[in-house]
């Protein structure tokens, strides 16, 4: 079957809805930019008491000393989406495209006079690109929310070192709101001021549960009804590890990965229901549906059977007209 051709209109349509994803999608990794690595939003510095023992934890070193670093925890967040997604559609293209209703099934897809693309790159490209815009949006959220608040570190006032006799901290509740208390190395101290939302919970959990849903809404095949839940709760498992990790090195409260797990599962939820829609877009072969069969004329002049109710009907208004017309010839 050749590939169905669209219009200038259909062309002049896709293209301009191409353009207007790529310009979002550009200023959204701009802007992830701006937030991550510039000094563009500068971080609200908040305040605290002298010998607060909430922020008195011990500091157990750089992130990349923790249990899971940040090199490991963003090659999983972008490596394994990657891997499954591409993976998993390969294997359904050449599922479908070993079935008996390949024959009947459109092969490309047309985007333009020139240009056909493949419906497994389509497909593949589609969901890849959903989990990316995904993937910017809650680092975006996240970094909007450290700098909005400012909130401190459970390690804050160990890298901190104020000087509470110059402070005068004779009393627990004084409360030190200048920027200038701290003594201690002030990289350290920025990143120790940039801790709620946690990132890295709601990057992990981001992934897993678009993940879980993928493979839950996309996975059809017998034997998997097992199988799909237990890969996605190892998921969720994974992120909620991730979370608890954090507060147990005393790198981030509670709250912090509490939020974090509320702003990665919004996310997630949205973009799947929302943008990708469970998943259930065309079909890799997109198969045309049959024609149904219209009425002919034959059918259309063929008699209609009465109901008895409206044989009733016909009967009186068929009665009521004879008494009339013999009243009146009388």
């Amino acid at each position: 079957m050749p590939p169905k051709q669209l219009s200038r209109k259909q062309q002049r349509k896709l293209y301009t809805s191409l353009a207007g994803e790529l310009v979002i999608m550009a200023g959204t990794v701009m802007l992830a930019y701006y937030f991550e690595y510039t000094d563009t939003f500068s971080v609200h510095v908040q305040g605290f008491f002298c010998y607060d023992t909430a922020y008195t934890k011990p500091y157990l070193g750089p992130e990349e000393s923790s249990a899971v670093p940040p090199i490991l925890l963003y090659a999983v967040v972008a490596g394994l989406p990657t891997l499954l997604i591409t993976i998993t559609e390969t294997v359904l293209f050449l599922v479908q495209y070993t079935s008996k209703e390949f024959d009947r099934s459109e092969k490309t897809v047309a985007t333009g006079d020139c240009c056909y693309l493949n419906p497994l790159v389509r497909r593949t490209f589609r969901f890849l690109g959903v989990y990316t815009f995904g993937l910017f949006t809650v680092d975006i959220f996240v970094n909007a929310g450290q700098v909005v608040t400012g909130n401190l570190a459970p390690y804050f006032l160990t890298i901190c070192k104020p000087n509470y006799t110059a402070l005068g901290c004779q009393q627990a509740l004084r409360y030190i709101s200048h920027q200038e208390a701290c003594t201690g190395n002030q990289d350290d101290i920025m990143r120790a001021r940039k801790t709620f939302p946690s990132k890295e919970a709601a990057l992990s959990v981001y992934a897993a549960l678009y993940l879980a849903m993928y493979v839950t809404c996309t996975v059809q095949a017998k034997g998997t009804r097992l199988a799909k839940p237990v890969l996605s709760l190892g998921l969720v498992c994974m992120a909620f590890l991730t979370g608890l990790n954090r507060v147990a090195e005393y790198r981030n409260h509670w709250s912090d990965v509490i939020a974090g797990f509320i702003i990665g599962s919004a996310i997630a939820t949205f973009l799947v229901v929302c943008v990708v829609h469970n998943f259930k877009g065309k079909l890799l072969l997109s198969d045309d549906s049959p024609m149904e069969p219209q009425p002919t004329i034959g059918m259309l002049n063929m008699g209609r059977m009465e109901s008895p109710l409206e044989k009733y009907i016909a009967s009186q208004v068929s009665a009521s007209f004879t008494i009339r017309h013999l009243t009146c010839s009388k």
